[in-house]
């Protein structure tokens, strides 16, 4: 694939979410000559799905008794026994000050009668701290902001450009990005971006899955161009399946319409086809109790029930009444009535989907990785923030204060008098799966909530059998390399823990073992592009 166009900058962010738009402001405000990478159009990226809100605890704007060490506290009891304490600190402790500079970026969130930030609550959380925008339109509100914001810096943004490959210098280090110019109806045209710097900021997986509630674009196109540049992984096994997403009918597949969690902070509950509530006596949380919990509850109730009914359960938010619930929850109002459900007068059915990666590329509290140049920031990340389970609203205060951490690191790098000249562009040949429904299967029957030995060796086989090796011609063939190189790892993690944490549930491995499995699997590929799990990292906040 011989390159027809070149660009040159400091830096290069591949992804247009929180994280990546937020980089790319920074960077520019330091001088840095900046480009922007996205397959789709700047707004079509996870963050303008996320409806509940960004937690955070505000000087002088919380609820009285709550504090960041709370914060801190419900952050590490969600996540398992495997969240990095000094990352839940350092990051929530960001918190403040990246929402005040994303107030000054012209993002307007809700206020309350005196005048305040209105805080919601959401399921793990011991107190109201989540602040939101338009009810349940947080993320679409973070996301104008931020994208009108690189309008007016005229940053350069190439939509419809996919990221194919990161290209390494002789040392290893990274050089900048092959890139396919990918829009529909428009012949792929290779080229290369050259930079100092590569940040990472393309969300997760969810489309490994049948049902998600991550759009189209959520392919683990990172976690596949970080790999195979050399990069570590961690805590890829920890895919978290958010409980309540839209249920429309048997058999539906794709993306589903999220029925965000601030609905049970704001008093909804779950229920069966009976009408009995689901998380009575299951957590002392109730319907709050943290997501992995709740999905995992959900799933085994789901199960139990008589043929024809056990595909979906219900979220009963009727007691808000018609004006309240459209004046708070004006999404997921509208998501409902698109398929004749009136939320305010009759239970919504709901299930669980894949919703968000808690591991990832593994990087420092500044985005940098184990590769020379090569950054990593919100969703494609693992941080140590999230542990085995990420606490709700976590994500988008992850990926306002990273985004600006690695933005600052890139600039911090010295110039080098002599850019290295990355090596060969053509790109290798990768193993794609030649059946993606196929794969989604595999991996919602054998590897979402509930695993064992037999299902996930029985994956591993059926994709092996379905791949074949060849250079990617374009944008479908490249997503779906990336997707047979995450089905890969997180298979290959799951398999190696044998416990049940977080949002990792071993059927034939019930208990959580801390004497053995307090830990992070990191994994790379060898030398013939084959995950394999290469060492562990000691959680240092225990629960």
């Amino acid at each position: 694939m011989t390159p027809e166009w070149e660009a040159s900058a400091d830096l290069v962010v591949v992804g247009s979410g929180v994280a990546g738009l937020t980089a790319a402001l920074r960077a520019r405000e330091a001088g840095l000559r900046v480009v922007v990478v996205t397959k789709s159009a700047i707004s079509d990226g996870n963050t303008r799905w996320a409806q509940g809100g960004i937690a955070v605890v505000l000087p002088g704007g919380h609820e009285s008794g709550d504090s960041a060490q709370r914060h801190a506290a419900d952050t590490i009891a969600a996540g398992g026994g495997l969240c990095e304490s000094a990352a839940v600190t350092s990051i929530l402790a960001g918190g403040p000050a990246a929402v005040a500079r994303l107030r000054r970026r012209g993002a307007v969130f809700d206020a309350a009668a005196d005048g305040a930030l209105a805080l919601g609550r959401e399921g793990g959380h011991s107190a109201f701290r989540v602040v939101h925008a338009g009810g349940d339109a947080t993320g679409a509100e973070v996301e104008r902001a931020l994208a009108d914001s690189v309008r007016r810096a005229a940053i350069p943004v190439l939509e419809q450009h996919l990221a194919a490959q990161v290209l390494l210098a002789g040392s290893g280090a990274a050089a900048g990005l092959l890139v396919l110019a990918a829009g529909t109806g428009v012949p792929d045209r290779p080229g290369v971006v050259r930079a100092q710097s590569v940040l990472l900021a393309t969300g997760g997986l969810g489309q490994l899955y049948q049902v998600t509630s991550n759009p189209a674009v959520a392919t683990a196109d990172g976690l596949a161009l970080a790999l195979r540049a050399g990069a570590a992984v961690a805590d890829v096994e920890f895919v978290q399946f958010h409980p309540t997403v839209l249920y429309t009918g048997p058999g539906v597949s794709g993306t589903a319409p999220l029925v965000t969690e601030a609905l049970r902070g704001a008093g909804a509950v779950l229920v069966d086809a009976a009408g009995d509530r689901l998380m009575a006596g299951v957590h002392p949380l109730a319907d709050l109790a943290p997501r992995d919990v709740v999905a995992a509850a959900i799933t085994r109730r789901m199960a139990a029930a008589p043929s024809g009914v056990g595909d979906h359960v219900f979220l009963d938010a009727t007691h808000l009444g018609p004006a309240e619930f459209g004046r708070r929850f004006p999404g997921v109002r509208a998501a409902c009535q698109a398929v004749g459900i009136d939320p305010a007068r009759q239970p919504i059915p709901v299930a669980p989907a894949a919703h968000y990666h808690c591991g990832g590329v593994v990087t420092d509290l500044r985005g940098r990785t184990s590769v020379p140049g090569l950054f990593a920031a919100g969703e494609v990340a693992r941080t140590g923030l999230h542990g085995a389970n990420r606490l709700a609203s976590n994500s988008l205060v992850e990926g306002l204060v990273m985004g600006e951490r690695a933005a600052a690191a890139t600039g911090a790098r010295p110039p080098d008098r002599h850019p290295p000249e990355p090596g060969p562009s053509s790109g290798p040949l990768l193993p794609v799966a030649t059946d993606l429904g196929a794969l989604r299967r595999l991996m919602s029957r054998h590897a979402a909530i509930g695993r064992d030995r037999a299902g996930l060796a029985a994956a591993q086989a059926g994709i092996a059998r379905s791949v074949t090796q060849r250079l990617p011609a374009g944008r479908a063939d490249y997503e779906a390399a990336a997707l047979t190189l995450a089905a890969r790892v997180v298979l290959t993690a799951a398999a190696a823990r044998t416990e049940s944490r977080g949002c990792h549930v071993r059927t034939d491995f019930v208990g959580r073992d801390d004497a053995e499995w307090r830990r992070s699997l990191v994994l790379r590929l060898d030398e013939s592009g084959v995950p394999e799990v290469a060492g562990a990292v000691l959680a240092t906040a225990a629960r």
